[in-house]
C-alpha cells in the first residue's frame, strides 16, 4: 500500500472514493444477513427452523433438607472428662495459663469388671423377753446363688450365655476341658474356674430350668402349628440327630439317636391336634394329624430341575406354572373360613391338574416332582385354609442354624449328660432370644426363683 503522507490531493480523493464504495457495500451486505436472520427466526427458511437456546436462569442454591435421624454415631452423656493444654511456650518457655475450648474429642472405652466376692455373716440374736435364739434364713434370692455351690448366679448366667447364644465351645479343645469358657474368665473378669465347675454351673442352670422346660414342651404340644426338623448331631464320636420343634414364640430342642418318625410323636404326643410343618421326609408320616409339607424344598426342586432342563421348553413352562400357582395361593387371603377352605380345594385341584399328565411319563424329567406332588396333595395348601400354618419350616431351619454352626466348631457333645445338658440350654435361650427377653438377666432370675432341690 502506497505511502499516504507523501500522496497528492488527487491520489487521496481516489482512496477516499475507494473505500467508500466499500462501505456502501458492506452495509448492504449487512443488512442482506439481518433479513435472513429474522426469516429463519420466524421459521420462514424453506422448511428449515433454527432453534435457539433461551438463556438459562442462574442456578439457585440448593436447601439441604434436614433429616429427621441423623446417621453418624450420637454424642454420649461423658462419665469423664479429660483437659488438655500446653503448659508452656515450646518457643520462650513461658508459663502459658487461662485459655480456651478448641475442640472436643469422645473415646468410648469399656472397663473390664473385677470379680467381686461378697462374705455373707450370719448373725444369731437371742430375745431378751423369751430368751429365744433366731437366725435368720437366706435363700437364693438373698444371697444371690443358687444351692450351697460358691459362684453366684450372675457367673452361673454368664457361662450358659457364652456357651449357648456366643457359641463358645464348652468341650474338650486340645486336651483341655473348656478351654476357652476359663479362658475367658480368666481374661475379662479375673476368674478361676476349673473344667468341672464349668460343667455343674451348665448343668444347674437345667436343673433350675425343669420346670420352665415341661412349660415349653406342653405350649409346643398345644400350638396349633409347629415346624419340625433335624440335622446330625455326635455325642461321643457317634452319630445321632438334633431334633427341633419350633413355634413362633417357642424353641425347642431334643436329641436322639434315631432319625425315625417315633421320636416327632414321642415329642408332640399321640393326641396332638396341631399342624405339622415339615420337609418331605418320609418319618414324619407316622404322625397323625395334618400336614403341611415345606413349599421352600419344593421350589428349590423346582429351580433346579429348570437348570438341568433349560433347553426344554415344556419342562420351563411347567415349573413356572407350579410356582405361579404357588405365588397365587400365597397371596391369598380372605376373612371367613369357608372361603379360605374352598380356595384351599381349589388350589389342589388345579396341582392335581398340574401333575397327573406326566405322572407315567418316563420320559418326563417332571415325572418325579409330579408324583410328589400327587402323593402329598392334601399337605401342599393347609396354609390356604388356615392362615396360622406357614408355607415351609424356614423356622425350623433357622432355629437349627446356630447348633449347626456350633456343631462344626466343637463337634457335637462328649456323653449322653452333655447332650441333655446342650439340648435344654438351647431350647431354654432360644425361647428367651426369640421372644426379645435379655438373656443374662432372664436366666439369673430363672436361677432366683427355682425350686431347692
Amino acid at each position: 500500500m502506497k505511502d499516504l503522507t507523501s500522496a497528492t490531493r488527487e491520489e487521496l480523493l481516489e482512496i477516499i472514493g475507494y473505500q467508500q464504495g466499500q462501505i456502501e457495500e458492506l452495509v448492504a451486505r449487512v443488512e442482506e444477513l439481518e433479513e435472513e436472520n429474522r426469516r429463519l427466526r420466524r421459521g420462514g427458511g424453506g422448511g428449515v427452523q433454527l432453534a435457539i437456546k433461551a438463556s438459562r436462569p442462574p442456578k439457585q442454591k440448593k436447601e439441604h433438607k434436614r433429616r429427621d435421624q441423623a446417621y453418624v454415631r450420637r454424642r454420649e452423656r461423658p462419665d469423664e472428662t479429660v483437659y488438655h493444654a500446653m503448659e508452656s511456650c515450646p518457643d520462650c518457655g513461658r508459663k502459658l495459663c487461662g485459655g480456651w475450648e478448641h475442640r472436643r474429642r469422645q473415646v468410648i472405652e469399656v472397663v473390664l469388671p473385677r470379680v467381686r466376692v461378697v462374705e455373707h455373716v450370719v448373725m444369731a440374736r437371742r430375745c431378751g423377753i423369751c430368751g429365744k435364739r433366731w437366725v435368720p434364713k437366706l435363700g437364693s434370692r438373698e444371697l444371690g446363688v443358687q444351692g450351697k455351690r460358691r459362684f453366684g448366679v450372675s457367673v452361673q448366667s454368664l457361662v450358659a450365655t457364652l456357651h449357648i447364644a456366643c457359641r463358645v465351645p464348652s468341650t474338650r479343645t486340645a486336651g483341655k476341658p473348656m478351654k476357652v469358657i476359663r479362658r475367658l474368665l480368666g481374661e475379662l473378669w479375673g476368674l478361676q474356674v476349673s473344667a468341672g465347675e464349668v460343667v455343674e454351673l451348665l448343668a444347674g442352670v437345667v436343673r433350675a430350668g425343669r420346670g420352665e422346660l415341661r412349660r415349653l414342651h406342653d405350649e409346643v404340644r398345644g400350638s396349633p402349628a409347629v415346624c419340625a426338623d433335624e440335622t446330625g448331631w455326635r455325642e461321643d464320636g457317634q452319630n445321632g440327630y438334633l431334633w427341633t420343634f419350633t413355634t413362633p414364640r417357642v424353641r425347642y430342642f431334643v436329641y436322639d439317636q434315631s432319625r425315625s418318625g417315633l421320636v416327632a410323636k414321642e415329642v408332640l404326643g399321640e393326641g396332638f391336634a396341631g399342624v405339622t410343618v415339615s420337609d418331605f421326609y418320609a418319618g414324619y408320616n407316622r404322625l397323625e394329624g395334618k400336614h403341611q409339607r415345606c413349599w421352600v424344598h419344593l421350589i428349590r426342586d423346582l429351580k433346579e430341575l429348570a437348570e438341568l432342563n433349560g433347553d426344554r421348553p415344556d419342562t420351563l413352562a411347567w415349573v413356572e406354572a407350579v410356582l405361579s400357582l404357588y405365588r397365587e395361593a400365597k397371596v391369598f387371603a380372605h376373612p371367613q373360613a369357608r372361603k379360605r377352605q374352598q380356595a384351599q380345594r381349589r388350589f389342589q385341584r388345579t396341582a392335581a391338574g398340574l401333575a397327573r399328565p406326566y405322572l407315567r411319563d418316563e420320559g418326563a424329567p417332571q415325572r418325579v416332582l409330579a408324583q410328589r406332588i400327587m402323593r402329598h396333595l392334601g399337605e401342599l395348601f393347609l396354609f390356604v385354609g388356615d392362615p396360622r400354618v406357614p408355607s415351609g419350616n424356614n423356622l425350623a431351619e433357622r432355629s437349627l442354624r446356630p447348633a449347626v454352626v456350633a456343631r462344626k466348631i466343637s463337634g457335637g457333645t462328649r456323653s449322653a449328660k452333655g447332650s441333655a445338658t446342650k439340648m435344654a440350654l438351647m431350647s431354654l435361650l432360644g425361647t428367651w432370644q426369640v421372644q426379645d427377653k435379655p438373656l443374662l438377666a432372664s436366666c439369673q432370675e430363672l436361677l432366683l426363683s427355682a425350686p431347692r432341690a
